[in-house]
């Protein structure tokens, strides 16, 4: 099953609240990935090299959950992301931003931004990401965490941004292939699978969205 986190202030049961009432929360497929997620207008490069990302993001901008604040000039929104694995499970394969608008004819356009990835792939033309790859070995319900990256932060900026056009935005996580549940049945009681069962799956975090209101 899944996870759902809150950034809470304290452990208490009205801290919890608070951060669930503000949206600062965000949830997972099932493995414990540490994810924060912030919004500015300001944020720059460097500051995703802090280890301590959070301090950051509370000073410069807003956290997940929350509308950016207005714009004070042309720019463009800013935004810190820093994902940590889960210590029991996959190595971390890639960071997305996923953006959505409403378009003039009343439908949803959406967009999903590969921003911060492991190893050296590089993004093609279209912005696609090569597949991290697997380490999965279906027999045994067995992976190594020999592909993959244990923390993503990067700082990234919207590059279509239109200053006229409410948006929203949230984050996506995803680990490198893992053994799915299936394949741990199979070892365990010793049978075959049907070819069509998937052996393997990708857990995943996502973010509770920043808003963007246009100022007029």
């Amino acid at each position: 099953g899944g996870y759902a986190a809150a950034w809470a202030t304290e452990n208490t049961r009205e801290a919890i609240f608070d951060a669930i009432e503000r949206r600062e929360v965000y949830g997972t497929t099932g493995s414990r990935i540490t994810l924060r997620f912030f919004g500015g207008w300001d944020f720059a490069p460097e500051d995703a090299a802090s280890r301590l990302p959070a301090d950051i993001g509370y000073a410069k901008g807003v956290p997940m959950g929350a509308d950016l604040p207005a714009q004070t000039g042309g720019e463009a929104p800013s935004f810190l992301i820093a994902a940590l694995k889960d210590s029991y499970s996959g190595n971390l394969d890639r960071v997305q931003v996923i953006k959505g608008w409403l378009n003039d004819d009343g439908t949803r356009g959406e967009k999903v931004y590969n921003v911060a990835w492991s190893g050296d792939r590089q993004l093609d033309a279209d912005g696609k990401l090569p597949a991290v790859g697997s380490t999965v070995d279906v027999a045994t319900a067995t992976w190594t965490n020999s592909i993959g990256a244990p923390e993503l932060i990067t700082q990234w900026q919207d590059p279509d941004f239109d200053p006229s056009v409410r948006a929203f935005y949230y984050v996506r996580v995803i680990e490198i292939p893992t053994p799915r549940w299936t394949a741990y049945e199979a070892m365990r009681f010793n049978v075959q699978m049907d070819s069509e069962v998937p052996m393997t799956t990708t857990e995943r975090a996502y973010s509770s969205p920043i808003w963007y209101t246009p100022s007029n």
